[in-house]
């Protein structure tokens, strides 16, 4: 690259004195055109400026004349959305969910905004297909700890569980029989392999015999003489094939030695009764509501 400023030798026009490869920059004008569409653009930017939010302050921006942002564009938006479905939601409030599910044009409206609110709010937890995992319940099974009728799933979305918050919770608290010395370690042993007796995957006999008599003592007035749970307690049933805690006999086990108690928010303070009521029928229709 060269600096000095000469002619080309085939248009005669003088270079700006750059060069590379061998190629030389001509030092032409810019074209009109591209010039005032340039200072277009500059006068353009300073009344955009002006009419439209677009200087930093020290804590805010300009607000521009026009008073426009894309914050209170997307409320008036919203708002408006809000509006148009006003009649539904009304509906849906002053509905009783039983009545609200037999009625088409509501139960759209629910299962939607339902569908919609359970992604934001509990897919989290329970998953995106509402199937649980780990430590966090199944909705789509029969499987109800608390009761799946949509006045129970309703209450449980309003009051949570175990949520400490709010006075109206569904509440309830296992033993801690291990770490409160109410067994012994044989003794929790002997009942973890009756439980697992309840559906035939006892590997001890003899300690399943023990264990009755220890579960008669000290589980079944929750659990039930059936082991098939009770849902004024909050009890789960043991006697079938779905283990929040885990099914082997060390977990068994560990649950009774030293209990884990789920908790679960109430959302009556959070969510307007509009979404508890969508929710509620949205959760139900997954396929374990009763």
């Amino acid at each position: 690259m060269s600096a000095k400023n000469e002619h080309d030798d085939v248009t005669g026009i003088e270079t700006t004195g750059h060069e590379w490869d061998g190629i030389k920059e001509l030092n032409n004008p810019l074209p009109r055109w591209w010039l005032w569409t340039f200072y277009a653009t500059i006068a353009f930017s300073v009344v955009y400026t002006i009419a439209y939010p677009a200087w930093p302050l020290l804590s805010s921006s300009t607000s521009g004349m026009l008073g426009w942002s894309s914050r209170g564009n997307v409320v008036a938006e919203l708002a408006a959305v809000e509006e148009s479905r006003s009649a539904l939601a009304d509906r849906l409030v002053n509905t009783e969910l039983d009545a609200a599910q037999q009625d088409p044009e509501l139960l759209q409206f629910a299962l939607a905004g339902g569908s919609s609110a359970f992604k934001v709010y509990c897919s989290q937890c329970h998953g995106a297909g509402a199937a649980g995992g780990g430590i966090y319940p199944n909705l789509v099974d029969d499987d109800w700890i608390w009761g799946g009728s949509l006045e129970d799933i309703h209450l449980t979305l309003r009051h949570g569980i175990r949520y400490a918050v709010d006075f109206d919770t569904r509440d309830s608290i296992m033993p801690a029989f291990g770490v409160d010395e109410i067994l012994s370690r044989e003794e929790i042993s002997d009942t973890a392999w009756y439980v697992l007796s309840l559906t035939g995957r006892s590997e001890d006999s003899a300690a399943a015999e023990r264990g009755m008599v220890l579960y008669e003592e000290n589980c079944a007035s929750c659990h039930g003489e059936a082991a098939a749970g009770d849902r004024d307690f909050g009890a789960p049933a043991l006697n079938d094939a779905i283990w929040l805690y885990g099914s082997t006999h060390e977990e068994i086990v560990a649950q009774i030695a030293n209990p884990r108690q789920g908790v679960m928010p109430g959302w009556q303070d959070r969510l307007s009764d509009t979404v508890l009521r969508q929710l509620t029928l949205y959760v139900h229709s997954l396929g374990g509501g009763e």
